[in-house]
């Protein structure tokens, strides 16, 4: 292995801008009818949460556990589209007349930062943020009369999130997509689906479906809380089968029922000999399964 080497060329990488912009108010847990959001100044990412949270025993730190994490932000624009205003608390009562302090309705947003580089500078490439399940609190605004220095207003709005599901991960409200590391064919086919075509409309795909177009796979597994067991005739047992994602509906078996037989994880033995029980879950036409060898004896 070669020996490590630092700022060689090429390899002097920053992050900066903001740009492309888009918003994509909630409607029954999707995200369609993106629309451009222009006159975005700043997006400022403030995750939270996972503080550590010691735990002693035995005169010692046992060990740490950590809360859950948080996404946040605060978005600054100097102007915002017609369909922002219900995401804001407004609604329109009448043309041209606007009343505020409403429900505030669930979006989605993604915007782009430039990658740069001491080579490429700011050609290098771009990162795409995926925003999910976001909420926005009351702005301020502040206005001013013209001067000899004049500053247009600008808008400034603390956001919130609450995770989506991930199928074989924890639930996320955002996703960040490289695209110097992604595949050029899964990113370009992504952005189609965000910014729309000539066929098709803008809009935010869920977390799984961004895992499937980048070519992500999810994580599936079962696992047996045993690998084997002993029991007498006429004596049960109980496995417990794991499954990622939980909650996925297990279905049971014994290779001998006239030794063993299982029913929701109880194995009860029958006869002496052996059997071998099989939890499985079957997802996308694939079947994930575990198993455990059972010996039966004689009392």
């Amino acid at each position: 292995m070669p020996r490590l080497t630092w700022d060689n060329t090429g390899e002097r990488f920053y992050e900066t801008g903001v740009n492309q912009c888009v918003l994509y108010p909630a409607v029954n847990g999707a995200y369609p009818n993106g629309v451009a959001w222009n006159g975005i100044s700043s997006v400022s990412e403030s995750p939270s949460g996972a503080d550590a949270n010691a735990i002693y025993a035995d005169n010692i730190k046992y060990l740490e556990l950590r809360a859950a994490e948080e996404f946040g932000a605060t978005i600054e624009a100097y102007t915002y589209p017609d369909e922002f205003a219900i995401c804001d608390g407004s609604e329109s009562i009448a043309n041209g007349v606007v009343i505020g302090q409403q429900v505030r309705k669930p979006f989605g947003l993604c915007y782009r930062t430039i990658l740069g580089n001491d080579t490429d500078k700011d050609s290098y490439g771009y990162k795409l943020h995926l925003i999910y399940n976001a909420m926005v609190s009351p702005s301020e605004k502040s206005y001013q009369t013209v001067n000899d220095s004049p500053e247009a207003v600008s808008f400034s709005w603390e956001m919130t999130t609450t995770p989506l599901n991930v199928t074989g991960y924890k639930p996320t409200a955002c996703i960040t997509i490289d695209s110097t590391k992604a595949s050029p064919a899964n990113l370009s086919a992504l952005e189609d689906i965000l910014y729309g075509t000539s066929n098709s409309d803008p809009r935010l795909p869920l977390p799984d479906e961004v895992m499937s177009v980048m070519g992500g796979s999810a994580v599936y597994d079962i696992v047996l809380n045993r690998s084997n067991a002993t029991i007498a005739v006429g004596a049960s047992i109980t496995l417990k089968a794991t499954t990622t994602p939980a909650g996925e509906t297990v279905t049971w078996a014994s290779s001998a029922g006239s030794k063993a037989s299982v029913s929701n994880g109880v194995v009860s033995g029958l006869e002496a000999g052996s059997a071998t029980i099989t939890a499985s879950f079957t997802k996308d036409a694939v079947t994930y399964s575990d198993t455990c060898a059972v010996t039966v004896v004689s009392e």
